[in-house]
């Protein structure tokens, strides 16, 4: 039944982004090519509808009495709606903060929320007033992370999928079902968006869909592994390994340039990936191996024993390390483990 699911949503993503299509350019939903932007053409926005559309129709239809059915739904409309008025008139950051706010709020009192976590060696830590607090953070932040990485032709996309698919298949193995209905019928509405969004994309998805992919990915990961120990905690922290670095470093060229958080700049992963000539699909295809590797890695963390998860974990930063060296994430200069390596320099 699952894997109906998923084809279900495929199927209606496959046929409802061409009509989306249709409707952001006829309503003027279009992205308008500047110093910033990759693209040099004019792009239709709002793909992101199509993948709610196609997600909502599936979950209504094979999942829709489950308790969380309906909190999610209407905490993901009201983002959809934030983004849809966001690709047409571009709100401000307040606002679309505002909606994110809103959306996650209907969630977390719709029991979406971590209430305490499993201690390795026995005892639990309870979250009790800091349970809300704690998952507002992780909502808006996953959110807005994935959003940061929309900036080439499938990426977003692409990283989203391979998180949903992670998420989900780690979900069966612990018998959450609903998580396995809503993480695959994400992953199918979001590959059947993929087709039109890979390089040379046909449609952007928007702030539409970087905010939806962004609140569903973090509240399935929240419903995935709430309540559970504290190693399994940092299960969807490792598979959203790449957004979760980007936006990161992201803020510490800000403070490093004392540049305001919410300024823009050309200095993420995949902007780095260019800058090093490495072409628009080279460039996400290895943000594509490299969101594969966390996802492997976080595989192997939630089976590992204590010890064999610490050396995980070291091994996942000395990567994210790096990465960060070798692309210039931080900046062209930042490379001690780099030069480390090659030793001194011959005078």
């Amino acid at each position: 039944m699952e894997y109906k699911a998923l084809l279900f949503c495929l199927i209606a993503s496959i046929l409802i982004t061409p009509l989306v299509k249709k409707i952001a350019l006829k309503i003027g939903a279009t992205d308008q090519p500047n110093h910033r932007k990759v693209h040099k053409n004019v792009m239709p926005r709002l793909g992101g509808l199509a993948i709610y559309l196609s997600f909502a129709l599936g979950i209504l239809f094979f999942f829709p009495n489950s308790d969380y059915t309906w909190p999610v739904l209407i905490g993901a409309t009201i983002i959809i709606i934030t983004g849809v008025l966001d690709d047409l008139m571009e709100l401000s950051a307040k606002v679309k903060l505002g909606g994110q706010l809103l959306a996650t709020l209907v969630v977390v009192f719709g029991g979406v929320q971590v209430d305490f976590i499993n201690l390795p060696f026995g005892g639990q830590i309870e979250f009790g007033y800091l349970s809300i607090p704690i998952t507002i953070l992780w909502i808006v932040g996953i959110t807005n992370a994935i959003n940061l990485i929309d900036g080439l032709d499938g990426l977003a996309a692409g990283v989203s999928a391979i998180a949903l698919l992670t998420i989900s298949g780690m979900a069966i193995t612990m018998g959450n079902v609903f998580v396995v209905f809503a993480g695959l019928m994400m992953l199918g509405s979001t590959l059947g968006f993929l087709v039109y969004n890979f390089y040379p994309a046909k449609i952007f998805m928007g702030d539409t869909g970087a905010l939806f992919l962004g609140f569903m990915i973090s509240v399935l990961a929240l419903l995935g592994f709430k309540n559970v120990t504290l190693f399994s905690f940092i299960i969807p922290i490792i598979i959203l390994g790449v957004p979760i670095s980007d936006t990161l470093f992201a803020i510490v060229r800000r403070v490093i340039h004392r540049k305001p958080l919410s300024a823009p700049d050309k200095s993420h992963l995949h902007h780095c990936l260019l800058n090093l000539g490495y072409s628009h699909p080279e460039s996400v295809l290895m943000i594509y191996a490299v969101s594969s590797l966390f996802s492997l890695a976080a595989v192997i963390f939630s089976q590992a024993t204590m010890y064999g998860a610490v050396i995980v974990i070291a091994m996942v930063l000395l990567m994210i390390e790096m990465i960060v060296e070798m692309t210039g994430l931080i900046g062209k200069n930042y490379k001690p483990i780099l030069n480390m390596i090659k030793g001194p320099k011959q005078k």
